[in-house]
């Protein structure tokens, strides 16, 4: 190991709500204090169990089971896109309320004087709303603090994040983005919206709400890490697809930045479930706005064609796109990092929202009150609420329409309000207090987002380089619509920020309705990513990172072939026999030092030289439940076995299987044995321990391991590689690193 540079150590202190510990950093070695998580299984066991309830399924049954893969899918994008809607009516509402409050308050007190109030209502307003989002997620489930992206994306890879996916996430995850929009947050609801999509996936795939302690007894057959994993892909996509309007992008999305596992068939049924979630969220809206049957895109762009000059006008606004990206997210990891060694307790967490919450409002009233930005208000003017101000009669305050709005409703008025709608000192002033207010409240303890804040200062800073080409260029006719410099501005900020390329191109594309914005969204989002990646991750990389999860990338760490699998192996390793004592069971599941959730089965194939040749690997999980049924040799063959288990047992136990301390073992039956072959899986994956580390990785990476068994010449068991083992190596600036995770 003399070759690796320096070492990171992730040490698991911390009770499972995921309170936030202080966080030690020194010179050579930093120290991450949290719970590292655990792991999916997204292997199937094929043991005797198995292949006879395969046997016993007829061809009907099989396509029955796709026909449900189908109508889940269905499920998952209508309740999806019914919960966006409801999100979006809820937040047009307070918003609306709160700003027509604010609106009349200005407009008393401008004449009256004493616009000082009109400040302080504002801020308690937003600080009101806010209290509430940030109070039901750092009390009742602070796993529904931020985007939800990162966590999903683990989810996604094979890392098991506490509670990600329960209801009660689900619910204060809504709660929470509709308070931080309305709020006046500088957030958006995109994100939440993808993570409320995964969780209704994998509520809707077990037919059952674990939560409420309510079995339907339908999809049983789907109660596995491998099926929900795969419907989670469609919630996240119909999570996507209502966020913007863009089915295909959805599919994209979950297929770059969230699934670690594809398969053609999972495509459609995913592209199905964005539809549905598309046509869902339009059909309401129609009918909530009193417009049946008017199914329009709720994207955020609608241009026409351009051009082919403009391309080459595009190419200044690809690199200021991936240095601010990269500027946005090297501020908010050191923000982050304050933010664990300091304000880890939830008051503390609470207090910080609604600092910023009021500082925003400050921010944003100080702007519009010191701003003589002042525009005609004509007949054709589309402002919700255009604020006069110090304007004269007929006029109004422009710089109100990028702060005095909802994100999404400043983002629409950059992209398509007329030419000479703003002044390029307003928007120069407005992205700079933008982006550090979107800094600094990504991270904080509510349900927020990053696209539409990232979209929004983008389209400031491309509508202002819009204006100023129209003055330096002698023909305004070419360049003459600033609206379509803010659509790539805000690809190229928003891409340079979450370093999304693929996805992100067709999503605008379909936000736009137009295919010849693809190429230049296509190219800008490229040069953002290279040029932000040269100096630090995309965010979402970033909050894994600190969050101490074992998430493996598509490759292996390019200077890793010199190390061998009994190098990153675990070892010793915990093995059992194919017919074992239930007390040494007991004992080894009880050991709170076995940190392995699987146990390589052994046969000995010597009496005289004890010998440890692998013949099958079986699960603490699936231990669990034969504990739990008592299923001994005694017990069988005295017949007080009342029926023989099946897989049914195993999936009505998951995913919430009883700890080990919750099942009672007398003495009497501690001597007992438990036969192991007809539940452990009998072809294991092994590799010898000669096998390179990026070999090693490909294996583990491409079939969703959780656990491979190193063998040795002779088929004996030497190591257990796990995802903690292979995630510990990884480039840095010094060469090979490694990461030492430590469980205390």
């Amino acid at each position: 190991m003399a070759n690796i540079a320096k070492k990171v150590s992730w040490s698991g202190r911390g009770d499972d709500r995921g309170e936030r510990t202080p966080l030690l950093n020194g010179d050579e070695e930093v120290k991450y204090n949290r719970q590292v998580p655990d792991t999916l299984d997204y292997d199937n066991s094929e043991n005797q169990l198995f292949l006879e309830e395969e046997r016993r399924m007829s061809h009907m049954g099989f396509r029955c089971l796709e026909i449900r893969r189908w109508v889940i899918c269905g499920l998952i994008g209508f309740l999806t896109g019914l919960i966006a809607c409801m999100i979006d009516i809820a937040v047009e509402k307070l918003a609306g309320y709160k700003y027509f409050a604010v609106k009349l308050n200005i407009e008393k007190y401008t004449e009256l004087g004493g616009l000082s109030i009109s400040l302080i209502l504002w801020a308690v307003l937003n600080s009101a709303f806010v209290m509430f989002g940030a109070i039901a997620v750092a009390f009742v489930e602070p796993i529904a603090a931020g985007s939800g992206i990162p966590q999903i994306k683990c989810f996604l890879n094979g890392v098991k994040i506490p509670r990600v996916v329960r209801l009660k996430t689900l619910v204060i995850k809504v709660f929470g983005v509709i308070c931080s929009v309305a709020g006046g947050l500088a957030v958006g609801k995109e994100g939440p919206m993808i993570h409320s999509g995964a969780v209704v996936a994998a509520g809707v795939s077990q037919g059952r709400s674990t939560s409420l302690k309510k079995d339907f007894k339908i999809f049983e057959y789907f109660r596995r890490d491998t099926e929900k994993r795969d419907f989670v892909s469609a919630g996240a996509a119909a999570g996507v697809s209502a966020a913007f309007g863009a089915p295909v992008g959805g599919v994209l999305f979950s297929l770059e930045e969230g699934a670690s596992f594809w398969n053609q068939m999972l495509t459609w049924r995913i592209f199905f479930a964005s539809m549905v979630s598309t046509f869902t969220l339009n059909f309401f809206l129609s009918i909530y706005h009193g417009k049946p049957g008017e199914l329009s895109s709720p994207g955020l762009i609608n241009f026409g064609r351009f051009d082919t000059l403009n391309y080459f006008s595009f190419f200044p606004l690809h690199f200021p796109g991936g240095v601010l990206g990269a500027l946005f997210n090297i501020i908010n990891y050191w923000l982050t990092i304050f933010r664990i060694r300091y304000i880890h307790r939830p008051c503390l967490q609470v207090m910080e929202a609604m600092l910023v919450a009021a500082v925003t409002a400050t921010v944003s009233f100080a702007m519009i009150y010191f701003s003589n930005d002042c525009q005609p208000l004509g007949q054709d003017n589309t402002e919700e609420y255009p604020l006069q101000l110090f304007c004269a009669d007929g006029e109004y305050n422009s710089m109100a329409t990028a702060f005095f709005n909802t994100p999404e409703r400043s983002v629409r008025s950059l992209f398509h309000n007329p030419p000479g709608t703003y002044n390029p000192v307003t928007l120069g002033v407005f992205t700079l207090a933008y982006f550090f207010l979107a800094v600094w409240t990504y991270g904080l303890t509510v349900s927020a987002g990053v696209f539409i804040p990232s979209l929004l200062i983008g389209a400031a800073w491309g509508r202002l380089f819009g204006i100023l080409l129209s003055f330096i260029a002698s023909s305004q006719s070419i360049w003459a619509d600033p609206g379509k410099y803010a659509l790539i501005g805000a690809a190229a900020q928003l891409g340079g920020i979450v370093r999304m390329t693929l996805s992100l191109t067709v999503i605008l594309v379909e936000a736009t309705g137009n295919v010849t914005y693809g190429f230049p969204i296509m190219l800008v989002l490229m040069t953002a990513k290279i040029v932000g990646d040269y100096f630090i991750e995309g965010l979402y990389d970033i909050h894994i990172k600190l969050q101490s999860v074992p998430f493996l990338h598509s490759d292996a760490p390019p200077t890793s072939h010199w190390l061998t699998a009994r190098e990153v192996m675990s070892s010793p390793v915990t093995c059992f026999n194919r017919v074992e004592k239930v007390g040494r069971i007991v004992d080894v599941l009880s050991n709170t030092s076995t940190i392995h959730n699987g146990f390589p089965v052994v046969a000995h194939t010597s009496p005289v030289i004890p010998t440890r040749k692998i013949c099958g690997l079986i699960l603490r999980s699936q231990l669990i439940v034969l504990l739990k049924h008592k299923v001994f040799v005694e017990r069988a063959s005295s017949r007080l076995s009342q029926r023989k288990l099946q897989l049914k047992d195993f999936r009505d136990a998951y995913p919430r299987f009883p700890p080990i301390q919750s099942i009672h073992v007398s003495q009497d039956e501690r001597e007992c044995m438990m036969d192991l072959t007809e539940f452990m899986n009998p072809t294991p994956y092994t590799v010898p321990q000669e096998t390179s580390l990026p070999r090693v990785f490909k294996l583990f990476r491409a079939l969703g391991l959780r656990h491979l068994v190193v063998v040795d010449n002779e088929n004996r068991v030497v190591g257990l590689v796990t995802r903690k083992d292979l995630a510990r190596y990884h480039v840095g600036k010094d060469g090979l690193e490694e990461l030492h995770l430590a469980q205390t």
